[in-house]
């Protein structure tokens, strides 16, 4: 065999073998590694591509010296668990280079950072004034994080004192024009129900690229026609009218009757719908 075609053979294998460490060591993106994810890629990457070019001739010796810096990282890792110490020492620390909105110029010479470099930083998380910022730490993976200062963080349904429904995620069940039963299932759903609905917009199930059910029950479609407009959902806009209109009309006949069971009765069906107004509008009105 010629030491071209070698050369070839090994390159393929020892990729579809790098692949493999690769895949079962869970490396991670290259912008959110540490140094030492860094070093042992560039070791195995040096590793491989020596013993693909035959510079290390002893292909034995080579495998040998793979597997070893294959196992190495796992060897770090539960000791990285089990040592804080050895945790710091291997993947670093963070660093605070901003507290209280005073900038650190002393940490930022340690972490051999420049002022333009953290400006910069900053500027990728949407920040481009410095004296916005309340607390911002430098990650070990070289990420910057950032805490802004309460006037100036977003305001959020939590700060405005806002409650909020929990959501799950919306289930798939119509795809390339297939009812799929399953998901269907899974959200106490049928097919009568998922055609009702396909006949109150209109749509044959066969036109549908894409349909979901959100959480509230309400239905999204995607049509293979994209020029076709569909209506937006309106399940829950009409729950919440329809509840506010009961309520009105238990409270309208309370006042207009003279039977004081018929009153006593509707003031108390009212004051129920008020409570389950008021329970149910987070989620009706989101």
């Amino acid at each position: 065999m010629s030491e071209g075609l070698m050369i070839i053979l090994r390159s393929v294998g020892l990729l579809a073998l790098l692949l493999l460490i690769i895949r079962i060591m869970g490396i991670r993106q290259a912008s959110r590694m540490t140094l030492f994810d860094f070093v042992w890629s560039v070791v195995l990457g040096v590793t491989v591509a020596s013993i693909g070019l035959n510079i290390i001739d002893n292909l034995l010796l080579g495998l040998t010296v793979l597997l070893v810096w294959s196992l190495l990282p796992a060897l770090v890792h539960i000791l990285a668990l089990k040592s804080k110490k050895f945790r710091e020492i291997v993947h670093g620390k963070e660093t605070v280079l901003i507290n209280n909105g005073k900038l650190l110029e002393d940490k930022l010479t340690q972490v051999r950072l420049t002022s333009e470099d953290l400006l910069s930083q900053l500027r990728k998380k949407s920040v481009f004034n410095f004296a916005d910022v309340e607390f911002a730490v430098l990650e070990p993976d070289g990420e910057v994080s950032v805490l802004l200062k309460k006037d100036k963080q977003p305001v959020s349904a939590k700060t405005m004192g806002i409650a909020m429904g929990q959501e799950t995620s919306p289930q798939t069940v119509i795809l390339d024009g297939i009812i799929l039963n399953e998901p269907l299932a899974s959200m106490g759903l049928n097919k009568s129900w998922l055609a009702a609905e396909l006949d109150k917009l209109g749509v044959a199930t066969e036109n549908v690229f894409m349909a979901q059910v959100d959480s509230y029950g309400q239905l999204y479609l995607d049509l293979f026609d994209d020029a076709i407009n569909l209506p937006q959902p309106k399940t829950k806009e009409l729950v919440f009218v329809n509840l506010k209109k009961c309520l009105a009309d238990c409270e309208l006949y309370a006042l207009g009757t003279n039977d004081s069971k018929a009153r006593s009765m509707f003031s108390e069906a009212a004051d129920t719908l008020g409570s389950v107004v008021m329970d149910l509008e987070p989620w009706l009105k989101k």
